[in-house]
Formats: structure tokens, sequence, C-alpha cells
């Protein structure tokens, strides 16, 4: 939604009462266009898909998680008990630790295009997680399939692997069918996208498949 803060969410909620039980995840997403770090402030629940998602990927940027408090933006409305739904905030500096916050220099001037943008990319890494964050099963459980003579590894080996070959192995190793892509990119400390292009290659390979009626971790 967009709209007035406060007041547009205290208006929007009950006249989407029928509706809101379709919600699964949500984001406030305001004070984004200054030069600071990003924030995230988890939902009320603290448990919800939404806050281990957006922690995932603003802690991956060195940004900050932080908990729920019943002050800030419109997350404390769309949080209030009544409603209880699945919404944390996604801020950079968060109101109230900016020297500019409620004053005249608090214009537009403080806004900069480029941190908008990249705010931007961070939303749209949170929508490729919850989009794509899926859990897959190793059609050759049994020991390590040849990954050479499928293409997909080099011939010769190294001290080091290279990140892409490194994710191919962990997904190996992890999807039992009860892993998500998600899980694998946090225990293997991987970008999310690598897992997920990773994958994508094992499965055009014939070495993982997805789970049916998958629901990932969500």
């Amino acid at each position: 939604m967009w709209g007035p803060g406060t007041i547009g969410s205290i208006t929007w909620l009950p006249q989407n009462a029928a509706k809101l039980h379709r919600i699964e995840y949500g984001l406030v997403a305001v004070l984004l266009g200054d030069a600071g770090n990003f924030t995230y402030k988890k939902s009320r629940r603290g448990d919800a898909s939404i806050d281990r998602i957006a922690r995932y990927v603003v802690e991956a940027r060195a940004g900050r998680t932080v908990e729920f408090d019943p002050f800030g933006y419109d997350e404390r409305q769309f949080c209030s008990p009544g409603f209880d739904l699945p919404v944390g905030r996604l801020t950079r500096t968060p109101n109230g630790e900016y020297a500019e916050y409620h004053s005249s220099a608090d214009d537009l001037s403080f806004v900069m295009a480029e941190r908008l943008a990249e705010s931007l990319q961070v939303c749209l890494e949170i929508v490729d997680v919850i989009e794509h964050d899926q859990r897959f099963l190793n059609r050759h459980p049994k020991g390590e399939p040849k990954l050479v003579r499928r293409g997909l590894y080099r011939k010769l080996g190294g001290e080091r692997l290279p990140e892409r070959e490194l994710a191919m192995l962990w997904l190996l190793n992890q999807s039992d069918g009860t892993q998500s892509l998600l899980d694998v990119a946090e225990r293997a400390t991987l970008p999310f996208n690598l897992i997920r292009n990773t994958c994508a290659e094992l499965v055009e390979a014939g070495l993982l498949e997805p789970v049916k009626d998958n629901a990932g971790t969500q």
C-alpha cells in the first residue's frame, strides 16, 4: 500500500480486514534515501518468515537487525495485537538516530538517488528469496556424483574452491528434502542468488529435483 503515515494504515487495515489473512510477508519501507547502512526491525512475532529473510539480506550487506518495539512507523499498526501481521520495517538510519530527523534539514537534499537505488535492490533481493526459496532432493545421495563428466566441475582441483563449485557441494550435501535454499545459503555463508543459480544447474543436470508441494521454510 502507498499512503500517509499512521492514518493511512489505520484506515486501510479495517477496510481490508477480510483479506488480511492472505498476507504472508510485509515490509514497511521508509527512510531509505540517506547515507546510513540498512536496519531491519523485526515484526511483533519476531519469528515470521519475513524476519528471517530480511535479516539474511540486510546482514549480508553488513546491516543490522533490531527487535520489535511499539514505536516507530506503520509497522506498529500492522503489528498491533488485533492484527498481528508478519510485517517488519526496512530503513537505513532509523527515526531519531540522525541529526536531521524532524528538522528543516530533513529535506530532499538529504535524499540521494544512488542510496534509493541501492534500497530498491535490497527490496528486490528480499522478494527474490521469498519467491525462490524451495526445498530440493538429491537424486544421487550416496556419495558425491561425478561432476566433471557432467561439465559442472574443474578437471583439476585446487586448495581453494571457487564459490560456484563450493555451492554445488553444499547443495548436494544438504538437499535431503528438508533444507531450503535459504537454509543452505545461511549455513554455507554464500549469497542466495549464487545458491539459486547453482541449484538450477544441478536440476538441469538431473542431480536435484524440487520437493513436490513445496513450501520451502515459509
